[in-house]
Order: C-alpha cells, then structure tokens, then sequence
C-alpha cells in the first residue's frame, strides 16, 4: 500500500507538467500515465514468483480484501478532501473554470491544481482494494460526469457526484452479493447505468435540443 500511495502520488505529479509543458487537454497525460502504470503493474506481476491472486485482486478489486487498516485510509483521504474542498471552494472553482486569470487575480493556481491531482492520486491509492486499479478511474469519473448531466452549479455538482459515488458503491455491493459477481465490476457498472440515466434526463439535453430546433 505503501508503494501504491508513492505511485499514485509521482502519477499525478508527472500529469501536470505533461498537460503544461506539452499543452494537451488534461486527459490526454492522464491516459499516458495511466497506461504506463498498468504496464508497469503487469510488467511487475510477470516478475513476482508463484501465485499472482493477491496482486490481481488489486487490479479487479475485492471487497473481501478490505481490512481494517484500507478502512482507515479511506477514511483519512475522505475528511482530509472533504475539508479542503470547503475550506478553499471558491478558489478551487476559480483554477477550475480558468487558471491564468486565478493566477491574474493573486490565487496560488499552481498549488491548488497540483494539489487536485494529489488528491486525485490519493483516492485511487484508498479505493485500490475495494474497486481496483483497473476500474477505479471509471468510478472517479461516471459519477462526476453524472453530475455534470444534471446542473450548472459548482457546489451542487459535488455534492450529487459525491452522491452518486455512494450510490453506486452500495447498489454494486448489493448487486454483487446477491449475483456473486466481482463487487468492483458491479460497482462500476452501476455508476455507469446512473450516467446513462442522467444523460437520459439531463435538462442540459433539452436546452441543447431546444436551440439546435430554433
């Protein structure tokens, strides 16, 4: 867990400076990482003697490898975003929608950016035995698109990404245990049928409709 959490955190110290310096879109570096890394994971997993059923269970995720220590880790990463995500919303909302001008204006737009992808780093690192690294960035990212779908709030948009990240976790287990599934693939296709659900009632897809009809 130890090397995860170095991992996790060089993964997103590495996508900043790619997305800067290089001048892509932020998805494009966090792809590269994120191959890289799953080549790197089965590079290793090629290298380990013996059984690899531990070690694959941190790609597909188990909810019965979930000890007491994962549980506390969770809950750390948990209050430590929470909390500077309300201490520093408005600031946050600032880098987000443009980072040159939060510069502009006095806002450490570098810190705080850097220190998303940290967090982001940090979350995949607790959600590693529950969900897995191979399907934790959909659960990162179903959840929030979801969202997205639903409202043009900032503030409402994270709570009802947060909202549907529980709600997808506990629907998945549910789904798991009752058809004896991987819980982290049930949990990621449950987030996955949200976003669609959203997608179907997203009054964004309305105005949208709306205008291109006038």
């Amino acid at each position: 867990m130890l090397g995860a959490i170095i991992f996790s955190l060089a993964g997103a110290a590495a996508i900043g400076p790619l997305a800067d310096r290089g001048e892509f879109n932020l998805d494009t570096p966090i792809g590269i990482i994120f191959s890289i890394t799953m080549g790197l994971a089965f590079l290793f997993m090629g290298l380990l003697p013996g059984p690899k059923t531990q070690a694959l269970e941190l790609l597909w995720g188990s909810i019965l490898t979930v000890t007491t220590a994962d549980l506390w880790l969770l809950a750390v990463v948990t209050i430590i975003v929470t909390g500077l995500v309300v201490m520093f919303f408005k600031e946050i909302q600032a880098v987000i929608f443009h980072r040159e001008m939060a510069r502009a204006v006095g806002i450490p737009a570098d810190a705080i950016f850097y220190s998303i992808l940290f967090l982001t780093g940090a979350t995949v690192t607790a959600s590693l035995r529950s969900i897995g690294g191979l399907l934790i960035f959909n659960l990162i990212l179903n959840p929030a698109a979801a969202a997205y779908q639903l409202t043009y709030s900032l503030k409402y948009m994270f709570f009802l990404a947060a909202l549907f990240g529980v709600l997808s976790c506990w629907a998945g287990l549910g789904v798991s245990y009752i058809l004896d599934v991987p819980s982290g693939a049930a949990i990621v296709l449950t987030s996955a049928v949200i976003f669609v659900l959203a997608t179907i009632f997203s009054p964004k897809r309305k105005v949208k409709q709306w205008q291109e009809n006038e």
